[in-house]
């Protein structure tokens, strides 16, 4: 049983040719059946009668006529007198015999052979002629044109149902080298028809599960080892059975650390995952939640009155995130500014005097779990703040980006959009 594609498509191709060979045939037999054609004959009977010998011509005379009109015309010729006797004969196929009911010009159909036409002349004498050849030269004309055009389009069609058949057949590579864990598997793309877009899915879709992938095996990856940190210095405090107050605040810092790590991945898986699209959408007024946010952490804020739409729980973690990250690096000296762009975009910017952040490293400090250079573990932080800050921002429309401070430190500036503004 043939399974490959390419061949049932070619077989459908050839099939449908076959069908419109016979179809054409039909056709054609039917609109050139010399049978439908009898009307003209009288015509035919006339010139007939005009160049043959008369009746009383002798028979030797009228026997020359017919051999020579044979040569020229290609024709079997019979000649017969009024009561159906033969006078001349001049062919080189048996031809049908006249009937004897045979009162007017018309077709004779023989045991063999295409039909011959019986004239009936002006005198009353019948010539009975066929094309010599018309078997062969018709039907064999025929057959050879159908079998041409079914060789090319046979021949042309191979190529192109291959070239579509294997495109498809690497894709279904891809698709396999895919489900077989080769996360890198591509297909190239040729053309611009539906088969190309497919292609064009297909990397599209498994870069995107490449990066997933990635991304869950780099979070997993820095988690455990983020992990170890504060539970090994929790195994510590405890070997050491100290009871003083440094020791159980050290204890309860770590258990926070460990809190605030769990938390911040369980916000980083949920922004992951294929739902995320889902986050709740309500008004929220962000310059309240700004400003109760500073009010946390005793830091002013510039700001007008501004509504957004989203989650806010995902936003208050957002400016809590920026704000933890300026205490924690950028001293004392911390401000906070929110403002309108326009009606569809606010600005929001949250700025330090720490020691800043080099442009090489401003794009990179966004990926999860990532220190910059020198920084130490009990520098405070997790590693997810800041990813997650850009992944908040992204899910509401919107982006974040690390600039320089005039005068030394670094700003955060968090652009959101869809929002209405009241000033």
């Amino acid at each position: 049983m043939i399974r490959r594609l390419y061949f049932r498509i070619y077989l459908a191709i050839l099939a449908s040719l076959l069908l419109t060979a016979i179809l054409i045939g039909t056709a054609w037999r039917f609109a050139f059946d010399p049978t439908r054609h009898g009307s003209h004959l009288d015509t035919i009977a006339e010139i007939a009668s005009e160049i043959l010998p008369p009746r009383t011509a002798p028979n030797f005379e009228q026997q020359t006529t017919l051999e020579k009109w044979h040569r020229r015309a290609e024709t079997d010729l019979a000649l017969y007198g009024e009561r159906g006797e033969l006078i001349a004969k001049a062919s080189a196929h048996p031809l049908p015999a006249l009937s004897s009911s045979q009162n007017h010009s018309g077709w004779l159909h023989g045991e063999h052979g295409p039909p011959a036409f019986a004239l009936k002349l002006d005198d009353g004498r019948w010539l009975v002629a066929r094309r010599a050849h018309w078997r062969e030269r018709e039907r064999f004309g025929f057959a050879a044109t159908v079998a041409l055009i079914a060789l090319g389009v046979g021949l042309g069609a191979y190529p192109v149902v291959r070239r579509l058949t294997r495109r498809l057949e690497r894709l279904q590579e891809g698709v396999d080298a895919l489900g077989a864990g080769q996360l890198s598997a591509r297909v190239s793309i040729n053309g611009k028809d539906e088969v190309a877009q497919l292609a064009a899915s297909f990397n599209a879709s498994a870069a995107r599960i490449e990066q997933l992938v990635n991304a869950q095996k780099s979070l997993l990856a820095n988690a455990s080892h983020e992990l170890r940190s504060p539970l090994a210095r929790i195994r510590m405090a405890l070997e050491t059975q100290s009871p003083d107050a440094n020791t159980r605040k050290e204890l309860q810092q770590n258990i926070q650390e460990l809190d605030q790590l769990i938390d911040e991945i369980l916000t980083a898986s949920r922004l992951d995952s294929p739902n995320a699209e889902t986050i709740s959408k309500e008004e929220v007024d962000f310059t309240a939640l700004v400003a109760e946010e500073c009010a946390r952490f005793n830091v002013e804020l510039e700001a007008e009155i501004i509504h957004v739409e989203g989650d806010a729980k995902l936003l208050r973690r957002l400016v809590r995130n920026l704000l933890e990250n300026a205490q924690r690096y950028g001293s004392a000296s911390i401000d906070v500014s929110l403002k309108p762009l326009d009606a569809k975009t606010i600005q929001l910017d949250i700025c330090d005097r720490g020691p800043g952040i080099p442009e090489s490293e401003r794009k990179k400090i966004f990926e999860p779990f990532y220190r910059l250079p020198g920084a130490r573990e009990r520098d405070g932080g997790v590693g997810l703040g800041l990813s997650l800050v850009k992944q908040i921002a992204e899910k509401h429309r919107g982006w974040v980006e690390c600039i320089s401070r005039d005068g030394g430190g670094t700003c955060f500036r968090v652009l959101l959009q869809h929002v209405s503004a009241t000033t």
